[in-house]
């Protein structure tokens, strides 16, 4: 990486300064950062540092930029890496790197020291087909797995089964309680339909709400019919689910039921923590009485959220025994750590994945020491209340090592809404998806819809199958926004190819391997490292300058668990790589200048497909 050398040999010059004019390093709050300006003649890279320091040591920013120049120049250590150092008004040093030597240098990207990561994502609920919404978790946790590999760590990836939630319970009611019949090519889509005709059918006759009570009962109770039944939709639906995610290139490595946590003990061991506690305690009084509360740490009612939702989820178990969600969350995180003195029986649920089960064999899993979870930004509360417990059971530690990785909804364009037949006549911006109303844009309906799309437009399908590059582009059109930018989804938008979208950045890399091939084949040339990388192009410099940012983006992406940092360098690398081949012929130029736009060339491919491959979309020799 570029910069933490540069950041290291500036500190030492502001260091050597410092001891120089006398001044006591530790009265000083500095803290030297570059960035890489947004203007070439500005430099490679550029720090205020001087003008920091202006304010302490009594004198112009310019004249403090001066003085650390030529500390910078004296100490030798950046002889290898800058050529030109330059200061400008009203104090910036502008680094200006020597290309030939990073050329011929190895960067190293910081590992993970050998740490585990368990990254949990895609939990969807086990009770009907899934939409573009759990999509978007999906491909974010995916994203974030290949991260954490490619920067060192050790990763294991979850995926959670709540077999025992109302939305199940919903689905096995409507089933047994709902007339249906209409034809559905998946049991997924069968179960859409009957989720929501029983949330309907609970306004018109609440009476049917009883049977969702039972159902839960049963559910967690196991060994009963209606245990039996639940189990069987669950099963069938996550195996749909799998299905679907492989055909994004999203695998897992676990899932865990739900069901396994309750029934194998989990929770029991949990609890018996837990009560030892001061702020885990029965209510004896008020509508709270009968329940198993855990306390805010202040346990302060004014500070205390007044959201139902949230005093809910304080909760942990109900006056009728039931469980929530946040106190079985709260027994697999204690698992995840290795803190429990318990572990699960193992069994393969498919190729390449295992599952937690009543029975089964012993296998390695859990005993992190980061945890990762992908959860959208409405489970904050419930999330910070797994953080608190950990730290009230004294595993301040591992209460550190959780990550919440929160982002914004999938939300329908009013365009999209329209499609699915939502009235839009109240002109608002944007359109929840609801399960409990049918109202969604199925994953399955959406790639074999950008399946078609895709098709169309080719004249040339002898690369990638449209599918592959179906589900490329639905991947990336998810993974480009801030995490916590809400998604308005609109169906011509995803299914654009050019501009920002995933199928440009494989067209660019598809471009590069097709160049690089041509040299060699009508031209026996190999790219190889230019004798002298002096006088580029715009275009060459402009391109050279970003293919040297990668390791610090990839660093920042991985620390900031931000996969649409990535995307923003790839689409600026293709876009770069794009002007450079406009501007600049490669196979027909001279012999000096055929070498150095090959070798840029086999840098921009490599790096490109570096992105790529932690962005989860393929690397295609021609599309």
């Amino acid at each position: 990486m570029i910069r933490p050398f540069i950041v290291s040999s500036i500190e030492k010059s502001v260091q050597a300064l410092l001891v120089e004019l006398g001044v006591e390093a530790g009265d000083l709050n500095v803290r030297v950062q570059i960035e890489q300006p947004a203007h070439l003649d500005h430099g490679d890279y550029a720090t205020n540092v001087a003008m920091q320091l202006a304010k302490a040591l009594r004198k112009a920013p310019i004249q403090i930029a001066s003085m650390l120049k030529a500390k910078l120049e004296q100490d030798g250590s950046v002889e290898q890496l800058i050529g030109i150092i330059e200061v400008a008004p009203p104090g910036f040093i502008n680094l200006y790197i020597d290309w030939q030597q990073w050329a011929q240098r190895e960067f190293v990207l910081p590992v993970g020291h050998g740490e585990k990561v368990v990254i949990e994502h895609t939990s969807i609920n086990p009770n009907k087909s899934a939409h573009v919404g759990h999509l978007r978790n999906a491909c974010i946790g995916d994203a974030l797995v290949r991260l954490m590999r490619r920067t060192g760590y050790e990763v294991e990836v979850h995926n959670y089964i709540d077999d025992l939630g109302n939305q199940l319970a919903d689905t096995v009611v409507g089933m047994l309680h709902i007339p249906h019949k209409k034809e559905h090519v998946r049991f997924g889509d069968y179960c859409w339909d009957i989720y929501s005709s029983v949330n309907r059918e609970y306004q018109r006759n609440p009476l049917l709400l009883e049977h969702r009570t039972n159902t839960l009962h049963s559910l967690e109770e196991g060994d009963e019919n209606l245990s039996w039944v639940g189990l069987l939709v669950a099963e069938r639906i996550v195996r749909e689910h799998l299905d679907e995610m492989q055909a994004f290139g999203i695998d897992y490595d676990l899932l865990v039921w739900e069901s396994s946590i309750v029934r194998e003990g989990f929770w029991s061991s949990a609890f018996e923590l837990l009560k030892e506690t001061t702020q885990f305690e029965l209510e004896t009084t008020g509508k709270l009485e009968g329940c198993w509360v855990l306390k805010q740490a202040s346990c302060n009612e004014e500070q205390e959220p007044s959201d139902s939702e949230h005093q809910a989820d304080k909760v942990l178990v109900r006056s009728n025994g039931i469980l929530t969600y946040t106190a079985k969350d709260i027994a697999y995180h204690l698992w995840k750590f290795g803190l429990l003195e318990k572990d699960f029986s193992y069994k393969r649920f498919r190729e390449g994945i295992w599952s937690t089960s009543g029975s089964g064999v012993s296998a390695s899993f859990g005993k992190a020491d980061i945890v990762i979870n992908v959860i959208d930004h409405r489970q904050e509360y419930p999330q910070a209340m797994v953080k608190q417990a950990l730290e009230l059971l004294g595993y301040t530690k591992q209460a550190e090592k959780l990550r919440h990785v929160s982002y914004g909804v999938v939300s329908l364009s009013p365009r999209a809404a329209r499609e699915l037949g939502i009235d839009t006549s109240d002109g608002k911006p944007s359109y929840a998806m609801s399960g409990r109303q049918g109202i969604g844009i199925k994953i399955a309906d959406l790639l074999d819809r950008m399946e078609t799309i895709i098709d169309t437009k080719r004249s040339d399908k002898r690369g990638l199958s449209s599918r592959m590059i179906a589900a490329a582009a639905i991947r990336y059109y998810l993974l480009r926004y801030n995490l916590a930018t809400e998604v308005v989804f609109d169906i011509e938008q995803a299914t654009e190819v050019t501009g920002n979208t995933g199928v440009y950045l494989m067209y660019a890399y598809a471009r590069a391997v097709n160049i690089l091939s041509k040299a060699e084949s009508e031209l026996g040339v190999r790219p190889s490292v230019p004798i002298a990388i002096e006088q580029l192009e715009k275009a060459e410099y402009a391109l050279l300058r970003h293919i040297a940012a990668w390791q610090d983006t990839l660093h920042t992406a991985g620390r900031e668990l931000s996969p649409n940092l990535i995307c923003n360098y790839a689409h600026e690398l293709a876009t770069l790589f794009s002007n450079f081949y406009a501007a600049c012929p490669i196979l027909k130029a001279d012999e000096r200048s055929m070498q150095l736009r090959l070798w840029l060339t086999l840098k921009f491919q490599e790096t490109l497909g570096d992105a790529l491959t932690v962005l989860g979309l393929p690397t295609p020799s021609r599309m």
